[in-house]
C-alpha cells in the first residue's frame, strides 16, 4: 500500500525516519509531502495513495474527491476537525486520530502559561505565584487529567468537569467535580479549556461565563480558537479589567485585544501545544502503527467516524 505524509508542518527529521520505519517495516510503500504551498498540492499528491498521515493539514471534501484509493487518514494528534468526517464516512473512509500523543506535551504548556500570565508575562512587574490557588479544567480527557496532576503537584486546588466522564471518575482523577460549567467559572482563579470544537462547543465560552470567573482570574486555551467568543471574550476584557486571557491559538482580533489589554493578554504567534521533540515523535509513530495495523487486519481502535 502506498502511505504518503502530508505536512505543511512537516515532522522533525528523526520522527520521520521513525514514521518511515514503521511503514516500511510492514511492507508499505511511503511517500512525502512536506511544506506545500496549497490544497491544489494536496489534491494532487493524494492521487494514488492508499493511506494517509496528516498534522493539522485540511482533508477536504475535494481532498477526499481526488483520492479515488484512499482508504484511511490517522491524523497525528487529538483533534480531527481539520478532517471532514461526512465526506470520509460517505467514501467509506476510515479517519482515525491518536489520542493521547501529545498530552503531555500540551499539559505542560498550559501550565508554563499560567506561570507565564501569573508572572505578568516575566516583566519587571510584581506578579503572583499559583501556589494555593484553585484551577478548574473543563474536560478532563488525556490532556485535562495530565494538567490537574501537575497543577496539584505545584500546590492547587484541583476542580474539573466533563458532561462525559462520571463525577466519581473526576474525583479518582484528583479533582473535585463542578456541578456545571457556570460553578467551574465561578469558582477557579484559572481555567484551562480542553474541549474540541463541535458544534456543541464552537463560541460556547464568551461573556457570561467569563465575566464570572473571580477577581484576578486568568482564562487558558489550549483547545480551539472556535470555542471562545471573541467579541464576548474582548467585552469581558473591558468590563472586568483584572481579567486576563492566555492561549496558543491566536484570535483573530489578537492585533485589538493586545493594543486595548497589553500584558493582560497574549498569545503565541502559531499553534504549539504539541510541539515538542517527543510529541511529534510519538504522535507520528503511532499514526503508522495505526495505519500498519489497519491494513494488517482491520483493526479501527481510534476510528473516529464509525460506519
Amino acid at each position: 500500500m502506498k502511505v504518503l505524509i502530508a505536512t505543511q508542518k512537516p515532522f522533525s527529521a528523526a520522527a520521520v525516519a521513525l514514521i518511515r520505519g514503521e511503514l516500511e517495516k510492514a511492507g508499505h510503500e511511503v511517500a512525502m509531502l512536506e511544506k506545500y504551498e496549497g490544497q491544489a498540492d494536496l489534491e494532487a499528491a493524494v492521487a494514488d495513495a492508499e493511506g494517509l498521515i496528516i498534522r493539522s493539514d485540511k482533508v477536504t471534501a475535494d481532498v477526499i474527491a481526488a483520492a479515488p484509493k484512499l482508504r484511511i487518514v490517522v491524523r497525528a494528534g487529538a483533534g480531527y476537525d481539520n478532517v471532514d468526517l461526512e465526506a470520509a464516512t460517505a467514501r467509506r473512509i476510515v479517519v482515525m486520530n491518536t489520542p493521547g500523543q501529545n498530552a503531555n506535551a500540551v499539559a505542560e504548556l498550559a501550565v508554563g502559561m499560567m506561570i507565564f500570565m501569573a508572572r505578568t508575562q516575566f516583566t519587571p512587574a510584581t506578579g503572583s505565584e499559583i501556589q494555593g490557588k484553585r484551577i478548574g479544567i473543563q474536560a478532563f480527557g488525556n490532556v485535562g487529567r495530565l494538567v490537574g496532576q501537575k497543577a496539584a503537584a505545584l500546590g492547587m486546588e484541583v476542580m474539573a468537569i466533563d458532561p462525559f466522564i462520571p463525577a466519581e471518575k473526576i474525583v479518582e482523577g484528583g479533582a473535585k467535580p463542578a456541578s456545571s460549567l457556570e460553578e467551574l467559572y465561578a469558582s477557579c482563579d484559572y481555567v484551562s479549556i480542553h474541549i474540541p470544537a463541535t458544534p456543541q462547543t464552537v463560541r460556547s465560552i464568551g461573556y457570561d461565563l467569563i465575566t464570572r470567573m473571580p477577581k484576578g482570574a486568568c482564562l487558558v486555551n489550549t483547545a480551539r480558537k472556535e470555542v471562545i467568543d471573541e467579541e464576548g471574550l474582548e467585552k469581558a476584557l473591558e468590563a472586568r479589567p483584572d481579567l486576563k486571557y492566555v492561549t496558543d491559538v491566536m484570535p483573530d482580533n489578537y492585533a485589538a485585544l493586545r493594543e486595548k489589554f497589553g500584558l493582560r493578554v497574549f498569545a503565541t504567534p502559531k499553534k504549539m501545544g504539541a510541539q515538542t521533540a517527543e510529541a511529534n515523535r510519538n504522535a507520528g509513530v503511532a499514526a503508522a502503527r495505526q495505519i500498519a495495523a489497519f491494513f494488517a487486519d482491520g483493526t479501527t481502535r481510534f476510528q473516529v467516524n464509525p460506519f
